[in-house]
Parts: C-alpha cells; sequence; structure tokens
C-alpha cells in the first residue's frame, strides 16, 4: 500500500490540488476532527468540490482527527505530549473502526490523508500512519 499525506498550511488550492494530481493521489482522507479552516477553500465542503471539480475523491474520517488537547501540544511544539494524547484517541471504538476504513480506501485507490500541518514530523497524520498503516510506503507532499 503507498499512503500519501499532505498538509496544506501556506498553500493554494491550485497548489494542493497540482500536488495531489501530480503524484497521482486519487482520493483524499480527511483526518482533521474539524474540518474547518481559515484558509481559503480548504473548509470541508468547498475543498470537496474543489476535489470533486479535479477529478479527486474525498471522505472525510472525523474519529481520526486530534482531539482539541492535543491541536494544544502540537502547535506548542510538545511532540510527547501530542503523541500521548493522539494514542490514546486511536484506541476508541470509532478510531479504530475509523482507521480500518482507512486502509480499506486507501487499498481501493491511491489516498492522501490531509491535515493542516505542512510538516509530517509536527503532525498527527505521520503518526497515524506509523501506528494504523505502518507497512504502507509513504510519499509526504509539500513536505
Amino acid at each position: 500500500m503507498h499512503l500519501f499525506t499532505i498538509g496544506y498550511e501556506a498553500a493554494t488550492v491550485a497548489d494542493f490540488l497540482a500536488a495531489l494530481k501530480n503524484a497521482g493521489a486519487e482520493q483524499v482522507i480527511d483526518v482533521r476532527a474539524l474540518p474547518l479552516s481559515r484558509r481559503p477553500g480548504f473548509s470541508k465542503t468547498p475543498l470537496k468540490s474543489a476535489l470533486g471539480e479535479a477529478g479527486i475523491g474525498y471522505v472525510h474520517l472525523r474519529a481520526l482527527g486530534t482531539p482539541a488537547a492535543g491541536r494544544e501540544a502540537a502547535r506548542k511544539g510538545r511532540q510527547a505530549e501530542l503523541e500521548r494524547i493522539y494514542s490514546g484517541q486511536l484506541e476508541l471504538p470509532e478510531a479504530i473502526a475509523a482507521g480500518a476504513q482507512m486502509l480499506e480506501l486507501a487499498a481501493e485507490k491511491p489516498s492522501a490523508l490531509l491535515c493542516y500541518e505542512r510538516e509530517p514530523a509536527c503532525c498527527h497524520r505521520n503518526l497515524l500512519v506509523r501506528w494504523v498503516a505502518p507497512q504502507a510506503r509513504v510519499t509526504h507532499l509539500f513536505a
């Protein structure tokens, strides 16, 4: 399995779509707990529309998002705290089910996990891949 990850921080929608197209991603799996953004075009509804126009699918798996305390730890650079909080999130039944769904979706077509943070080492999507899909080959777009 090959998974892409992408963070849209500092990106335009056009650059974001181009990166996905160039990589061959056919589907975006949004792993934000809150699929809202102050960046124009990256909230759930306009993003889903732009992706659809580009021929790229969109799925939101809220249960794989980071809880508020984890987002706060990430913003403050407290990586160990983020990892502790997020590992607890992934133990919840709904996150376990969403993780299985993520793997099924990614097995069907080339998929990119989406979050805000541009640098994957500072983002929960890197932890998600490491803990839920350790066998996957991973390409971090925009990293």
